[in-house]
């Protein structure tokens, strides 16, 4: 009997054989019964804290899934695709347009300012907007000034 990265080695291991291995969990329960452990040719268990050492079945096909994946090597994980930051220049355009748009519709009004474009500088500033959200955003800008257009 051997724990289960061991047994995720071994059965990786063996793989070049071809198929190797369909692994059985028993109920939460009681475990396999003794028939169906006579029918394996290895067992394994998961390692636990001994004053708790039940996993649901869910957890315990996680943990094995992880091992098996640990031992053929496939740890590095998704990886998001790269999206093209956009540039100040770019970012510097989209605040004139939602400054003309904001005026526009009536929400803005430049002689009377407040603190309306310092705070909603600050607030995409910390976002690192990306190109594509930077066209969405002068997107609903456009939209905006369309719709006030046919107001007037």
């Amino acid at each position: 009997m051997s724990d289960a990265r061991a047994a995720s080695k071994a059965l990786v291991e063996a793989t070049p054989q071809g198929r190797v291995a369909r692994i059985v969990f028993g109920c939460e329960m009681s475990g396999l019964t003794n028939a169906e452990v006579a029918l394996c040719q290895t067992l394994a268990y998961i390692p636990a804290n001994p004053t708790y050492s039940s996993l649901n079945l869910g957890s315990a096909v996680q943990v094995f899934a992880y091992e098996l994946r640990v031992a053929a090597g496939a740890t590095a994980g998704f990886t998001a695709p790269q999206f093209q930051l956009a540039t100040q220049g770019e970012i510097d355009a989209m605040f004139v347009h939602m400054e003309a748009a904001l005026t526009e519709v009536g929400f803005f009004n430049p002689d009377n300012p407040k603190r309306l474009f310092p705070r909603l500088k600050r607030l995409f500033n910390r976002t690192r907007l990306e190109r594509e959200e930077v066209d969405i955003f002068r997107g609903i800008f456009r939209a905006m000034q369309g719709l006030a257009g046919r107001r007037h």
